[in-house]
């Protein structure tokens, strides 16, 4: 396909993102970049050299969100694009950090060309989008938002013990600018699929209608440690017994569900773990979404009246806390045509589609005009040393992103 008239450097853009891939850097490949760590502020002190470089002016809020602004010849709230730099423990290098060096490099290539837009640009990343250190995720945006108070969140610890608050001290990025104080005109995020619908349906560019609810919760069930030989089976109360039932059954209840309704146990953990000891105490996390807001509520009720059941089965106690709960979003209409619009007049081929994941994005859209572009990742793989987009696909949906903020932006000499 022949590269459009205004288009921007996919050398430079991939560049930048293997740049980045080094602070975290895993062996094999991937990063291990989770939200204020020292890796994480390699990562921040590079992205905010790249702002600075740019021209952009630099503000980073109470939760350490960081944003960098671009003026236009007109006043008023800004065009924002962005998303996150902090990673899984297992992460690639694209997820989340593509849609913020895809704006340092609409910003790059607007500079080069001279061109100033009417409205100011803001290229923005918010702090622990992941949720893989602290709960909940998507924190930053939250706050900015407004759907999570500043003290509450700066309170909240990591299951080390480790409080965001004087993380965020220890890595120097507790700015004193006012979170939300700059509201958004629109706000787009480009961003890999995370999933395999594009790659293999051959589709380039993603136009994303929607993002799932997501259903995060730990739940911790006490029984009685006892001997592994010498316990007969029906006077057992063993925790493990129960955490397995439960993970069993969100599979089988998802599977019946059907349509989009999916779960996951990402953690079970089990004390005292020894091989000849019944487990007293497990402790696990179940992940359920779903792009209905209605079906999500009976897949929570379903699955923890059966949790319930089960330790009361066992004889266990079961306590239930809830880690995350974010509903179904639907994006802008105007803003997700805008985006389907522009990626056809590039010539790309495209796809309406939801997400599967959660992103800034929903944090974003209940106060601004928002949409989201993907483009494929490879074989579906994220959260994975092994995720890969490919340069072109790269290339594509940055391309997309330039021409969506001109249109928003207005794009004037």
């Amino acid at each position: 396909m022949n590269r459009p008239a205004l288009s921007i450097n996919p050398d430079r853009l991939i560049e930048r993102l293997n740049r980045l891939g080094e602070k975290g850097a895993l062996s094999g490949g991937g990063c291990c970049r989770l939200a204020l760590s020292d890796e994480d502020r390699q990562g921040r002190d590079l992205v905010v050299g790249w702002m600075r470089e740019l021209g952009l002016k630099v503000s980073i809020d109470g939760i350490g969100n960081v944003m960098g602004l671009r003026p236009g010849s007109e006043d008023g709230p800004p065009v924002m694009v962005g998303s996150h730099i902090d990673t899984v423990r297992t992460g690639g290098l694209y997820d989340g950090c593509l849609g913020v060096l895809g704006g340092l490099e609409v910003v790059e290539t607007l500079n080069e060309t001279g061109i100033t837009t009417k409205r100011p640009l803001a290229v923005t990343f918010f702090t622990n989008e992941e949720g893989a250190r602290f709960a909940p995720d998507m924190m930053g945006s939250a706050v900015h938002q407004g759907f999570l108070d500043l003290d509450k969140a700066l309170g909240l610890t990591s299951i080390e013990g480790d409080r965001v608050g004087d993380e965020l001290e220890q890595i120097g990025y507790r700015g004193d600018a006012e979170t939300g104080q700059l509201r958004a005109h629109c706000y787009i995020e480009l961003h890999i699929e995370q999933g395999p619908v594009l790659d293999a349906e051959g589709i380039t560019i993603g136009i994303v209608e929607k993002v799932q609810g997501i259903s995060w919760s730990e739940l911790t069930i006490e029984g009685v440690s006892n001997h592994a030989g010498t316990t007969p089976m029906a006077l057992r109360c063993d925790a493990g017994v129960v955490a397995s039932r439960v993970a069993v059954e969100a599979r089988e209840m998802a599977e019946r569900m059907g349509g989009d309704q999916v779960a996951t146990v990402g953690v079970t953990e089990l004390e005292p773990n020894q091989v000849n000891v019944i487990p007293r105490r497990a402790v696990m996390t179940v992940d359920l979404r779903n792009t209905d807001e209605r079906l999500l509520q009976d897949a929570e009720s379903h699955l923890f009246a059966f949790a319930e059941s089960a330790a009361q089965e066992e004889g266990a106690a079961l306590e239930k806390r809830t880690l995350a709960r974010f509903e179904p979003v639907l994006f802008d209409q105007q803003m997700v045509d805008t985006v389907e619009r522009n990626a056809k007049q590039l010539g790309y081929s495209t796809r309406r589609l939801p997400s599967g994941a959660g992103h800034d994005a929903q944090m974003m859209a209940p106060n601004c005009p928002t949409a989201m572009i993907f483009v494929p990742s490879r074989d579906g793989i994220s959260h994975n040393i092994e995720e890969f987009t490919t340069p072109e696909d790269i290339e594509a949906g940055a391309n997309v992103l330039l021409h969506v903020v001109l249109d928003k932006a207005g794009g004037g000499q």
